[in-house]
C-alpha cells in the first residue's frame, strides 16, 4: 500500500505517519525502486496498533519504550502486560465519564426531540391552515 492508502485507512496525516517511522515507533517502510513507502501488511499491523494506543491516551514516550520492549523479546512479555493493564486502568475510567456524557447529550436530544418536534409541527399545521399571528 502507498502512504496516501494507508493515511485513508487510518485516518492520519501522511506527516504522521512519516513521524512515527522516524522516531521509530514503526519500523523503517520498505521503498520500491522510486524510493516510494510500500508498506506491507505487517506495516498496516503495527500501525493500527499504535493508532489504537495513541487514541487510548498512551504517551509517545511510553509507546517507544512499549516498542523498545517489542523487540527485546520474549524476556519483556510480563513488563509489556503490566504496562497494557496500567493504560487499561487509566482508560476505563475516561470512558465511564465519556459514557455519562453520552447518556446526558442523549437524554437533552431525546427532550428536545419530544418537546420541541412536537411544536415545530404544530406552527408547521398552522401555517398550512394560513393561521399566522
Amino acid at each position: 500500500m502507498m502512504i496516501s492508502e494507508i493515511c485513508e485507512k487510518f485516518g492520519i496525516s501522511p506527516d504522521t505517519l512519516r513521524y512515527y517511522e522516524r522516531i521509530g515507533l514503526i519500523p523503517r517502510i520498505n521503498r520500491n525502486k522510486s524510493g516510494i513507502r510500500e508498506y506491507s501488511e505487517q506495516d498496516c499491523k503495527w500501525i493500527q496498533v499504535i493508532i489504537y494506543m495513541r487514541n487510548a491516551g498512551m504517551s509517545i514516550e511510553l509507546l517507544l519504550e512499549y516498542v523498545e520492549m517489542v523487540h527485546q523479546g520474549d524476556s519483556t512479555i510480563q513488563t509489556r502486560k503490566e504496562l497494557l493493564v496500567q493504560q487499561r486502568d487509566q482508560l476505563v475510567p475516561k470512558i465511564d465519564k465519556l459514557q455519562k456524557s453520552l447518556q446526558l447529550l442523549n437524554g437533552k436530544i431525546d427532550s428536545y426531540e419530544q418537546s420541541v418536534a412536537p411544536n415545530e409541527k404544530n406552527l408547521k399545521s398552522a401555517e398550512d391552515r394560513g393561521d399566522t399571528t
